[in-house]
């Protein structure tokens, strides 16, 4: 991890949020490179749920809502973890996380380690509204994105074509008074997911029917991302482990460097949000079913995955050092930039003139980075390091047969390709 944590700074994926200053504990700003691999994460996500699906559409709703929305949701009263205080150091942890426990222990095997009794503390995080002080109202910055869907159940029904089976999807921020933020950015104060809220007819072998498809939908695009099958894994959540009114609920985990974490769940929500919303609002949750004549409301299959721990799973999964090089080997539709664009030598004009060409070009069609500092070599392992998968060098030869040497990341082969089919070579590449 301490590799990880160096690269990503070095190479500019992620930095310490608001670094100069001392930094704040559980934020992380996304650098040039990390900004594209989220941005491509969420796009490819998006492009899967929604854009090719007939059966799910789109939709972006306020951070900010009227708190009796998050008194309907049950966060107000119970969104909390039970943590302990170590009386040695005062430094609190989940008291459920016991792997936590007895590695602060350890740090202090020279004293013994007695803890406070387990207490409850709230998760949501409070902002203020108003312009007079004094005068402002208590809000909540949203816990989980889940809420913004349910309460527009209705509307996105009246306002679209949708029929039961249908999902609405979102991608947005969230944010949680995380007392105990830690290994690098999977555990953050402030964080994105991607969810899925799917609503099917209230029966029970639906129910079984779609959960049992989006467990294996989640994970087999996971996988089409280039994750190795064997770092993933579903967990079932106990029955004393789920929440009261979930029917099902499994994660899946992924094998980090500190053991199986969860990064994504497919819960089985039964009919709780929209009745919830219904009773708090006294609005209408219900849905009008025109093949049937029915009335009901319907189950929810959630999907949620978090964007932040997906994109941290992905870089340790792609992470590979050979041959005296460090190398993130991206699935190339996730990596930041596709194509580097090199002139042989930065201090020869007629070079320079056609690289620029070229990447003017390519640029038009795909991320591409421009390098021409160092030798050729660095360059090689600088771009290896952030996961491009092609390099273009324009030597020479190229002013005369107008062809540049293509270099690939994995294989390190080179190749000679006509600069007039580059981007013809290129898309090939990407849509295999």
């Amino acid at each position: 991890m301490e590799k990880i944590v160096s690269l990503c700074k070095r190479r500019g994926f992620v930095f310490p949020g608001s670094e100069i200053y001392g930094g704040l504990a559980g934020t992380w700003d996304y650098g040039p490179a990390g900004s594209l691999l989220k941005k491509n994460i969420k796009d490819l996500w998006w492009k899967e749920m929604v854009q090719i699906r007939d059966d799910v559409v789109g939709i972006d709703t306020a951070i900010m809502m009227n708190p009796k929305a998050w008194e309907a949701s049950g966060h107000v009263e119970s969104f909390s973890d039970p943590l302990v205080e170590c009386k040695i150091c005062h430094q609190r942890f989940r008291a459920d996380k016991m792997e936590e426990i007895k590695s602060h222990e350890k740090e202090h095997k020279d004293q013994k380690v007695e803890w406070t009794e387990p207490k409850t503390f709230n998760l949501l995080v409070k902002a203020y509204l108003g312009v007079v002080e004094g005068e402002q109202s208590e809000i909540y910055l949203r816990g989980e994105i889940t809420n913004g869907v349910h309460v527009n159940f209705k509307n996105v029904v009246d306002s679209t074509r949708v029929k039961i089976p249908f999902g609405i999807a979102q991608i947005g921020k969230a944010f949680r008074n995380e007392i105990t933020p830690g290994n690098f950015t999977f555990r953050s104060r402030e964080f994105e997911q991607m969810e899925v809220q799917y609503y099917i007819k209230p029966e029970k072998l639906e129910g079984e029917k779609w959960f049992e498809y989006w467990k294996k939908n989640r994970m087999d695009w996971y996988v089409s991302l280039g994750i190795k099958k064997e770092n993933l894994r579903f967990r079932d959540h106990a029955d004393d482990e789920r929440a009261h009114y979930a029917k099902a609920a499994t994660d899946i985990e992924y094998n980090s460097p500190w053991g199986w974490q969860e990064f994504m769940g497919i819960h089985h929500r039964g009919d709780w949000d929209l009745s919830r919303h219904q009773k708090f609002s006294g609005q209408n949750m219900s849905y009008h079913d025109s093949e049937t004549g029915e009335n009901y409301i319907p189950w929810d299959i959630e999907t949620s995955a978090g964007v932040d721990r997906s994109l941290l799973f992905l870089i340790i999964d792609a992470y590979s050092e050979e041959n005296n090089r460090t190398v993130l080997k991206f699935n190339p539709k996730l990596a930041p930039y596709k194509i580097a664009v090199f002139p042989l030598l930065a201090n020869k004009p007629e070079l320079v003139e056609s690289a620029r060409k070229i990447y003017n070009d390519l640029r038009k069609y795909f991320t591409v980075a421009w390098d021409d500092r160092g030798n050729i070599g660095k360059r090689y392992y600088s771009q290896d390091e952030i996961g491009t998968p092609w390099c273009i060098t324009v030597d020479f030869e190229s002013l005369e047969d107008k062809k540049i040497t293509v270099r690939d990341r994995d294989t390190m082969k080179q190749e000679r390709v006509a600069i007039a089919e580059l981007r013809e070579y290129f898309e090939s590449k990407l849509d295999n």
